[in-house]
């Protein structure tokens, strides 16, 4: 007879350990998995004629001044590239009835040494500008058209070019433009099984002058913060977890230890603060909450300290309010992270820029928000860091209650100048502004002013919104300090006045940014990298730096 194996004759052949199976939902163990980018594209000032360049594809951006009338013929520049490359250029523009427009552009090929050629519209010089009032700046658009034509051409090496200088300075021009080409020619694949990319190799900016090298190099931080925050927030939330956001900080921290220093509080030290709001959403998690912090400290006098919070649910499942049905979204809450993923993209780019005479206090506190026994339930009654009571009327609204003890935590690091904070917050945000636009609100107008300037230089899209003080009664609990709902209408601003309970704004300026919508495009399918580039543009406007 063969005697049945028990638990115990089975685990006999590894001593008096139990079995242990590997976790099949660990992406990394079967993929690897980088935060740094595989291949870097080289971007460089060049100091020739565009009829002089050889290589695969010739952007050219056209003035609406640059092109004749019916009756006219080329003249400039457009003329002599136009000789070189036996009559395309004029081709072009008469074919396809080209006129210069801004957002217009057209591409053919055209071979010989220049084998693609793409006239990218800039419309009326005059209304050249480095900043444009909403959106990508002129400069911007003309990288990010540069970068599809790339794409679309597969190019190795582009050159990018202009008919004339505006009267704007051009090195600031050629760092807008780089950063436009680099932040476009982004493509998602990491998680595929055969990786791809950009073809692009190198990229030659016919204009810049002797400032442009500085301003390209300036660009590529930012880009390469944008694209630390992309690599976050389309990552799987098998992959990034609390533990994935906090080996992100680590990597930043090791890359400058002259200006950062990093301290992550695990559990135990969340509740020896008494973080009861931001442990009560992490409670149903298998995965053990990390609450981050990353102090950037600039060389020199410090000037003004400042704070930066991000929302880090690296996975909201609703909690016992679970998300389920069509339209919500259960399947993309990888993306409930997106405002930490900002945060440390910001963080990128001040380790490569180095901004003097500021600090910065970078704050996540990261967890998941699922569903289990001990897990939040409607209706308990959790207690802040400050010991302010909360009545959980919704467990899905649980971002607003770990940004309430991020935003406590953050205030208790000496006296700091101002604060923002950057979530996923409201799905009310996303239908009130829709998918491009993140809703701002501040305590005083200077302080979301300086947000929203920054938002400008950076190109993305922030619009003010009203903190409406006398919606602050639906928050009220007849048995709590305060209620974690408000209400269907108006919910971002109840989310917003929520969090504003837990700012001293006389002490300090305080902004929200709720961009729930922004940070992921479902049109393209992947994270857009939003918010790193205006927290980092805040942080050098704070710092008397801005550019």
């Amino acid at each position: 007879n063969v005697e049945p194996m028990t638990a115990d004759h089975c685990c006999s052949c590894f001593g008096n350990s139990s079995l242990q199976f590997a976790d099949m939902t660990d992406i990394s163990a079967w993929h690897p998995v980088s935060l740094t980018p595989k291949k870097q594209i080289n971007v460089s000032i060049g100091s020739g004629y565009p009829q002089d360049w050889s290589g695969d594809l010739l952007a050219l951006g056209v003035f609406e001044g640059d092109l004749p009338s019916k009756e006219g013929s080329l003249s400039g520049c457009l003329a002599t590239l136009d000789a070189s490359l036996d009559g395309a250029i004029e081709d072009i523009i008469q074919t396809y009835e080209f006129k210069g427009k801004e957002g217009s552009q057209q591409a053919v090929r055209v071979g010989g040494k220049i084998k693609n050629v793409v006239l990218i519209g800039l419309g009326k010089v005059e209304d050249a500008a480095l900043e444009a009032k909403w959106g990508l700046s002129l400069f911007q658009t003309l990288g990010a058209a540069a970068a599809a034509a790339a794409k679309t051409t597969k190019a190795r090496t582009l050159a990018l070019a202009l008919t004339q200088l505006p009267p704007v300075d051009e090195g600031e021009a050629s760092g807008k433009a780089a950063n436009g080409l680099l932040h476009a020619i982004y493509e998602t694949s990491r998680f595929k099984s055969s990786e791809t990319g950009p073809k692009l190799e190198s990229a030659e900016l016919l204009f810049g002058g002797k400032d442009g090298a500085a301003a390209v190099q300036r660009a590529q931080a930012f880009v390469a913060g944008a694209t630390l925050t992309r690599y976050l927030v389309e990552a799987p939330p098998n992959v990034c977890t609390p533990a994935h956001l906090a080996q992100a900080a680590e990597e930043i921290a090791e890359s400058a230890p002259d200006v950062y220093q990093l301290k992550v509080l695990e559990k135990a030290d969340c509740e020896a603060l008494k973080m009861g709001l931001y442990l009560g959403v992490a409670e149903a998690s298998a995965l053990p909450p990390k609450f981050i912090h990353l102090t950037y400290t600039g060389a020199g006098e410090i000037k003004r300290r400042v704070g930066i919070v991000g929302k880090g649910l690296t996975f909201d499942s609703g909690g016992y309010n679970i998300k389920a049905g069509a339209g919500s979204m259960i399947e993309m809450m990888k993306i409930d992270m997106g405002g930490s993923g900002a945060v440390l993209g910001a963080a990128k780019t001040l380790a490569l820029l180095k901004p003097e005479g500021i600090e910065v206090h970078f704050v996540i506190a990261a967890c998941e928000n699922m569903v289990a026994g001990g897990g939040m339930r409607p209706g308990d009654i959790l207690v802040a860091s400050n010991g302010k009571t909360v009545e959980i009327n919704n467990t899905d609204a649980e971002g607003r209650l770990t940004l309430a003890d991020a935003l406590l935590y953050v205030q208790n690091q000496g006296q700091l100048d101002a604060v923002v904070d950057i979530a996923t917050l409201t799905g009310a945000c996303m239908i009130a502004l829709g998918p491009a636009i993140a809703g701002l609100y501040g305590s005083s107008d200077a302080a979301a002013e300086a947000v929203a300037a920054a938002a400008r230089r950076a190109g993305e899209k922030v619009w003010r919104m009203p903190l409406e003080k006398a919606y602050a009664d639906a928050l009220k609990s007849p048995i709590a300090d305060y209620k974690n709902v408000g209400g269907r209408a108006g919910g971002s601003i109840h989310a917003a006045l929520f969090l504003n309970e837990f700012v001293d704004t006389e002490r300090v300026a305080w902004v929200h940014l709720d961009a729930a919508a922004p940070v992921f495009s479902d049109k393209d399918g992947s994270a857009t990298g939003f918010g790193a580039q205006t927290l980092a543009q805040w942080v050098l406007g704070e710092a008397g730096l801005a550019g």
